[in-house]
């Protein structure tokens, strides 16, 4: 697929509204944070105080006002706010939670993580379909911690589109679990994973949001990526997202997630494939 074709991009109806259904059924955000009070108080004067500003700045005309209105309720009735807020503010939220971290740079989580993928051993190919397009890769690597140890048993969540920029739980035509896994790492705290390497893609371009980046004149692509979440007991779960040096987005990506720390740079392994290695490095807890 070229990277300009959208004939084939995930709609809104596909994997926008979807993530909001994932977002409530996800354990892991039950509940509210434990903020106080006074906190509250303040970000919420901080966040009016900006709008605020914003208005006064670029004085805001009643019609875009009105405008914005529209847009916002647009964006809850799509069920979209998940993937808004995850492509436009979760890597600033992302860059707080680095500033205390050693170890390997974190990314986003993004809205296309599913819990419960299939336990896999250290040496494993991920679920795939028996025709799955794409370029194969075999990606290898170790778990250690900060002093350089290895952590057996480490479970390495993976998780990443297919060639056509598509994800398994959110395009109606994948089979449940395609290209995800959980790979426990072996004694040596190892991995190595077969699949293929992921194509650029579209964010759902027919909803609010959508339409919001177009109206802005910005391209709504995202750069071919794997997703990692990296655990280990007694240990920081590591959450990031591995990118292709050089590949199309990776300087202009819509969600604003790349780092330089997470670029790889496979080589060919001399049958049509390829191969990279990257190793994680986990903090204690």
């Amino acid at each position: 697929m070229s990277i300009t074709d959208t004939s084939t991009s995930p709609t809104a109806a596909d994997s926008g509204a979807p993530a909001g259904a994932v977002f409530r059924a996800d354990k892991r955000y039950r509940g509210t944070a434990e903020t106080s009070a006074e906190r509250v108080d303040t970000i919420l004067r901080a966040l009016l105080g900006a709008v605020h500003q914003v208005v006064s700045d670029h004085e805001i005309t009643y019609p875009e006002f009105q405008a914005a209105k529209s847009w916002l309720m647009e964006v809850g009735e799509g069920d979209e706010w998940p993937l808004l807020l995850d492509v436009f503010v979760e890597h600033a939220v992302e860059e707080v939670a680095s500033r205390s971290r050693q170890g390997t740079k974190g990314s986003i989580e993004g809205p296309y993580y599913l819990p419960g993928s299939r336990r896999l051993p250290a040496h494993c190919e991920l679920p795939r379909r028996a025709d799955e397009k794409g370029t194969p890769l075999s990606f290898t690597g170790q778990v250690r911690d900060v002093n350089d140890t290895p952590l057996p048993g480490a479970e390495v969540d993976i998780w990443h589109a297919d060639a056509d920029g598509h994800y398994s739980g959110f395009a109606p035509h994948l089979p449940e679990g395609n290209l995800r896994g959980l790979v426990v790492t072996d004694d040596e705290g190892r991995f190595s994973i077969r699949t293929i390497r992921p194509a650029p893609y579209r964010i759902p371009a027919d909803g609010p949001t959508g339409r919001m980046i177009a109206a802005a004149g910005r391209p709504p692509w995202r750069p071919a990526h794997l997703h990692v979440m990296v655990r280990a007991e007694g240990h920081r779960q590591l959450t990031t997202q591995l990118y292709f040096e050089g590949g199309a987005w990776v300087d202009d990506d819509v969600a604003r997630a790349t780092k330089p720390e997470l670029f790889l740079r496979p080589v060919a392994d001399g049958e049509g494939g390829l191969v990279q290695r990257y190793d994680f490095v986990l903090e204690r807890a």
